[in-house]
C-alpha cells in the first residue's frame, strides 16, 4: 500500500491578533506610501493647531505698523502683513480655524445626511420621495452660491459659515447612504432580522449602518478637504471669519492688494490651504482603496 502523505494545517497562535475588516484595511493603508504622506501632513497640522500657543512666537492679533510688510527674517520667519503682524503666528493659529471648520462641518453633514439617507432608503414611498426631492433642489444650486446665500441670511461669522458648509454637503452623504441602504435592505440577514420581529431601529443601527460606514468614512475624509476650501472661499469673500481672526482665506483676501509688494503674505496662507487639502485627499484616496473589497487581493 502506498504511503499517504498527510499535510499539516498550520494553526493560529493564541497570541496572534484575530483578523477583522478594519485591521485588514489598516494593513493595506500602511502599504500605501501616498496615503501615509497624507496622514503625516494631517497629523503635523493637527499638532500645530493643538500646540499653537507654544509654537507661535507672537500674538496673532497684535502688530506694529512700523513693521508692516517686512520680508521673512530670523525675527519673523514668514514676514509680516500690512498691519505689522507676524504671518507665521497667524498661519499657525489659522490651522485651528480651518481644521475646526472642516471637521465639524463634515461631522454635521454626516450625521444629518446619514439620518435622512437611512430613512429615505429603508422606508421608501413618500418619505423617500420627499427627502430625495429636497436633495435634488439643494443640488440644483452651485454649492458655494448656496453657502453664500445661507451666510448672507444668517449674517457673516465663522459659526454661520460652518453651518452653511454643513448644510450644503448634507445631500452628498444623504444620497450616498440612501443608495447603500437600498442594496443592503434586500440582503438575507436583513430579511431574517425582519422575520424574527426585530425593530426597524435595531435593524438600521445594528445591521445596515455598520455595513455603510466604509463609503461614509471615505467620502467624509474627502469632504473635509472640500469643506476647508469652501471655508477659505467664504473667508475670502468676507462671509466667514471676521477680523482679527487668522483664517487662511481671510488672510488671502486681506493681502491680495499687496501680492506684488509683499507676496509672502499670500504665499504662506495659500500653501497651508494647499497642503492641508492635499493631505486629506491623499488619505481619502488611500482609505477608498483600503476599504474597497475589490482591492483586498
Amino acid at each position: 500500500m502506498a504511503d499517504t502523505q498527510v499535510q499539516s494545517i498550520p494553526l493560529k497562535k493564541a497570541d496572534e491578533p484575530v483578523s477583522s475588516p478594519w485591521r485588514d484595511a489598516w494593513k493595506i493603508l500602511r502599504k500605501n506610501k501616498l496615503a501615509m504622506v497624507g496622514l503625516a501632513i494631517i497629523v503635523a497640522f493637527v499638532l500645530i493647531a493643538i500646540f499653537a500657543p507654544a509654537i507661535a512666537p507672537y500674538k496673532y492679533d497684535e502688530g506694529e505698523l512700523v513693521m508692516k510688510n517686512k520680508p521673512p527674517s530670523e525675527e519673523h520667519w514668514f514676514g509680516t502683513d500690512y498691519n505689522g503682524r507676524d504671518v507665521f503666528t497667524r498661519v499657525v493659529y489659522g490651522a485651528r480655524i480651518s481644521l475646526w471648520v472642516g471637521t465639524f462641518s463634515v461631522i454635521g453633514s454626516v450625521v444629518a445626511g446619514t439620518f435622512l439617507g437611512l430613512l429615505a432608503g429603508y422606508y421608501g414611498r413618500w418619505i423617500d420621495m420627499l427627502i430625495s426631492r429636497v436633495f435634488d433642489i439643494m443640488l440644483a444650486f452651485p454649492s458655494i452660491l448656496l453657502a453664500i446665500a445661507i451666510v448672507a441670511i444668517l449674517g457673516p461669522s465663522l459659526q454661520n459659515a460652518l453651518l452653511a458648509i454643513s448644510i450644503i454637503n448634507i445631500p452628498t452623504f444623504g444620497r450616498l447612504v440612501r443608495s447603500r441602504v437600498l442594496s443592503l435592505k434586500e440582503e438575507e440577514y436583513v430579511m431574517a432580522a425582519k422575520a424574527i420581529g426585530m425593530k426597524d431601529s435595531r435593524i438600521l443601527l445594528q445591521h445596515i449602518l455598520p455595513n455603510s460606514l466604509a463609503p461614509i468614512i471615505v467620502t467624509g475624509t474627502l469632504g473635509i478637504a472640500t469643506a476647508i476650501i469652501e471655508a477659505a472661499a467664504l473667508g475670502f469673500l468676507g462671509l466667514g471669519a471676521q477680523p482679527p481672526e487668522p483664517e487662511w482665506g481671510k488672510m488671502l483676501a486681506d493681502s491680495r492688494q499687496y501680492i506684488q509688494k509683499a507676496p509672502w503674505t499670500v504665499i504662506f496662507p495659500g500653501l497651508s490651504i494647499m497642503l492641508t487639502v492635499l493631505g486629506f485627499n491623499l488619505i481619502g484616496d488611500g482609505l477608498r482603496d483600503a476599504l474597497d473589497p475589490r482591492m483586498k487581493n
